[in-house]
């Protein structure tokens, strides 16, 4: 009798989690790595302000992961290997950190206003870099 040790799931497990944590950590990096250049691009400086207690900072930059966090969650969903997971990860924060920027840009003085702490204009640009995350996450998705 084969021990339970040795059924189909438990070595399908031992088999697949390995892999799901390295395709989890290789996206989570992604992020990161997406997020630090956003907060490098941006006129303000998210970070301070959010320690400052600015809470139109804190919302906007929610906003921001939650906006790649989107785009690569399809991209882990589509990706089979860890370079078709990196080179898609990649791609989908590069190009949402350029049409962040472009809706920064469009919604000039934006910005400034979450550095002053308005809550109406974190929500605004949230909206938009959501709404351009779901619009990435599905043209991903094919």
């Amino acid at each position: 009798m084969a021990s339970p040790l040795q059924s189909p799931e438990i070595q399908a497990f031992a088999t697949g989690f390995p892999l799901t944590l390295m395709h989890a950590a290789v996206t989570v990096a992604i992020l990161f790595a997406g997020a630090a250049v956003y907060v490098l691009l941006t006129p303000h400086k998210e970070i301070t302000l959010i320690r400052e207690g600015n809470t139109a900072a804190a919302v906007s930059l929610g906003g921001v992961l939650i906006g790649l966090a989107m785009p690569l969650a399809v991209s882990l969903k589509a990706s089979t290997t860890v370079v078709d997971l990196a080179l898609w990860g990649v791609a989908t924060v590069a190009v949402q950190l350029l049409i962040f920027r472009l809706v920064d840009l469009v919604l000039h003085g934006l910005p400034r206003r979450i550095q002053d702490g308005e809550m109406a204009a974190a929500a605004m640009l949230v909206g938009a870099k959501i709404a351009t995350a779901l619009i990435l996450a599905a043209a991903v998705a094919g």
